[in-house]
């Protein structure tokens, strides 16, 4: 029943070629520690899906997207992640560009084990013109009403950043926002959770259970990583790192910029990660962003 693993058991469980969804919304709450140990792995040729920040943008600058499945690609204040900008105007990737409400739709229909489920949304829009593969399909009744069939969004693994989990892969996600985490969880062949905290074993009542938003039967593993979401928000504990958003967006328009990015902030230890943003304790008083 232990589930603890380390970031690198996990990334290590990953094949060329397979569809992965990152929870978090934008820079928010992502989980960052297991994207920088993909970054350091021979995986490529990936299908990503994720209402997507710095996750998306790494990962493509990187060359370890081969389709991406997305609703945004956005740090918001900055307002188009700079990496999947280069990568898209490049023509490098295969895209399905959803709107959001669709592509939540696309995880839930994966959720229930469902070929697709029908909606409007989408209908009359770009969505159909740019993902020419979406079909439509009449209502059986009498209504005959032609909705849009949202297809399943099957997730071979997701990744899940909370701020707390126990060994048994129970979880808390105690900011003001949950996103859409448990319908990746629910969408995945696999899914692995990384955690600001990891306990023995969380107990839960009528005030915390709230906050336990998927089953511990959906989680294959638990990753403890303090600061795991750096340098996007991870609410209560700290704020997003504009700083360093600022730095890496700006990485993207100077000549070289990516491979210095990644000797200084990914091909190096943990320890020395945190040293070169200032330390815990300076990530940790990051302000928290208001919405």
């Amino acid at each position: 029943m232990n589930k603890l693993m380390t970031v690198a058991d996990v990334v290590g469980q990953l094949r060329d070629g397979m569809t992965i969804g990152f929870g978090g919304w934008g820079p928010r709450r992502k989980p960052m520690a297991i994207v920088r140990e993909i970054l350091r792995s021979d995986v490529k040729d990936l299908t990503v899906v994720a209402y997507g920040g710095p996750e998306v943008g790494m990962l493509c600058a990187a060359g370890k997207v081969r389709k991406l499945i997305f609703g945004f690609a956005t740090m918001d204040a900055i307002p188009l992640e700079p990496y999947f900008r280069k990568a898209r105007q490049a023509g490098t990737l295969d895209v399905m560009e959803l709107d959001e409400g669709l592509f939540q739709w696309g995880l839930k229909a994966a959720a229930m084990r469902l070929p697709f489920l029908p909606a409007r949304a989408g209908l009359a829009t770009d969505v159909l013109t740019h993902n020419p593969e979406l079909k439509t399909i009449a209502s059986p009744y009498a209504d005959g009403e032609v909705l849009l069939a949202m297809p399943a969004l099957n997730l071979d693994v997701a990744f899940v950043h909370v701020n707390c989990a126990d060994r048994l892969g129970n979880t808390l996600i105690t900011g003001h926002d949950a996103y859409f985490d448990q319908h990746f969880a629910r969408a995945a062949q696999q899914c692995f959770v990384s955690a600001e905290t990891v306990v023995e074993r969380l107990e839960m009542d009528a005030s915390t259970a709230r906050l336990s938003t998927f089953e511990r039967s959906l989680v294959t593993g638990v990753v403890e990583a303090p600061l795991g979401a750096h340098p996007t928000y991870c609410g209560p504990e700290y704020g997003w790192d504009l700083q360093h958003l600022k730095a890496y967006s700006d990485s993207a328009g100077e000549e070289g910029g990516w491979q210095r990015y990644l000797e200084t902030y990914v091909n190096c230890s943990d320890a020395d990660y945190l040293e070169r943003n200032g330390g815990a304790e300076r990530i940790s008083g990051l302000p928290l962003p208001i919405f």
